[in-house]
């Protein structure tokens, strides 16, 4: 049966009173981690894109299952796609002794293939007791450790506490749980927290049905506004017409902006679809620069001294027009003069800066690349609708077993 859609309030207002800890890669990330669901002591809400069976994934799982052993309510929702080659024994063992482990639209092979690609949910949020979040970009997976090699990642993520973390626990429990569930009392189902820090945020999601371009909405709002410096790292960068259009108008004002993209990716076509954007932005005053060191991962961004994001969406049309991703935008001076040394320090020892095309070199090659590219940034959140569409479900992995039953229909 399908359950009526949730409708988190539109990111209109900011949330006081709550304190931002930026965590770089997965050694900073993880044994947070790790370490607030060993505390936890009534519920652990964790969502992610990728789970794999590697190192990490080991070590969420003893997490997870200990967790649970103690009492914990412990909610565990993965993406189909993302995560799908989770043994019986992975999975089942959590089941087992009462982790409600479930999966976003698992999908159906065809021929060996995953014909699952659109509409993931890409989230990777953790709530613990209601009061500590997590949220950013990095997944449970061993290449987010530097130990992995030169495939490692480069990624970010944020420990969150503060009033900001009621709605993460709310949208969580709201996407994991049917209505019924939802509004039994709950030990954690409190309206507020008290003030941790002194930033304001906002918690915002990208769906695709009563949010579908909030996260952007936020990024080409922060641009407009911007008077002295931007800095955006992005993983994969594609963003439509308007985007671009920010990025130009305040670099032309006079905005310092950088853009930092992957040099060495972990897809080849990522680096050929963003440079297809390089001229057009530099003509217009943007600086771009590649992160060579490995691949980059993160989607972490900066506009003047106080705003900042960080969050699970990419720049590019899967992100910002079909997968649900979650973001959280923060107004706090010191986080983003924290997040701008990183980034600095990226820039200055891990990166080289593009240099723009001389225009002598603008042949007519060139001159037709840079229209098609403008045209096809112009209308693709348009022609996003068009492509493949179903009313994905989140599926239950039943006590004894791996194998995943229908819990509820929903879009989330």
């Amino acid at each position: 049966m399908k359950r009526p859609a949730f409708r988190l309030p539109r990111s209109s207002r900011w949330v006081p009173g709550n304190h931002f800890e930026l965590l770089e890669n997965g050694e900073e990330f993880f044994p947070r981690v790790f370490n607030a669901i060993a505390q936890a002591r009534r519920e652990v809400m964790l969502e992610t894109f990728i789970l794999f069976e590697d190192k990490i994934g080991q070590e969420l799982h003893a997490a997870l299952l200990a967790a649970a052993q103690r009492g914990v309510e412990v909610h565990v929702l993965v993406d189909g796609f993302g995560s799908p080659d989770l043994s019986d024994q992975f999975v089942g063992s959590l089941v087992d002794v009462g982790v409600r482990f479930r999966v976003f639209d698992p999908g159906r092979r065809f021929l060996g293939q995953r014909l699952n690609v659109l509409r993931r949910m890409h989230r990777k949020i953790v709530v613990v007791d209601g009061q500590l979040g997590f949220i950013g970009g990095i997944n449970y997976s061993a290449d987010h450790m530097a130990d992995f090699g030169p495939e490692a990642k480069q990624d970010y993520a944020v420990q969150v506490r503060g009033p900001v973390v009621a709605q993460m626990h709310r949208f969580t429990r709201e996407a994991v749980l049917d209505r019924s569930a939802h509004q039994r009392p709950h030990a954690t189902d409190i309206t507020g927290r008290p003030h941790a820090g002194t930033a304001n945020a906002m918690f915002v999601t990208r769906d695709n049905q009563q949010h579908t371009n909030d996260i952007e909405r936020q990024y080409r709002v922060a641009l407009r506004a911007a008077r002295s410096r931007v800095v955006i790292a992005n993983a994969y960068f594609f963003p439509g017409y308007r985007f671009i259009r920010e990025m130009r108008r305040a670099a032309k004002r006079g905005v310092d902006v950088r853009l930092i993209l992957q040099g060495q990716p972990d897809m080849p076509i990522v680096k050929t679809a963003a440079s297809l954007l390089y001229d057009h932005l530099q003509r217009a005053g943007v600086r771009v620069y590649e992160y060579c060191d490995r691949p980059l991962h993160g989607k972490v961004a900066l506009v003047d001294e106080d705003w900042s994001t960080v969050g699970s969406s990419n720049l590019d049309p899967l992100s910002l027009s079909l997968n649900l991703e979650a973001n959280v935008i923060i107004q706090d001076r010191d986080f983003n003069a924290h997040l701008h040394r990183r980034l600095s320090h990226l820039m200055d020892t891990s990166c080289k800066q593009i240099e723009a095309a001389a225009p002598s070199h603008w042949n007519g090659l060139r001159l037709l690349r840079s229209y098609a590219v403008y045209h096809l940034m112009r209308w693709f959140p348009a022609w996003a609708g068009w492509l493949p569409h179903h009313e994905p479900t989140i599926t239950l992995a039943s006590p004894g077993t791996s194998s995943a039953e229908p819990a509820s229909s929903a879009a989330t």
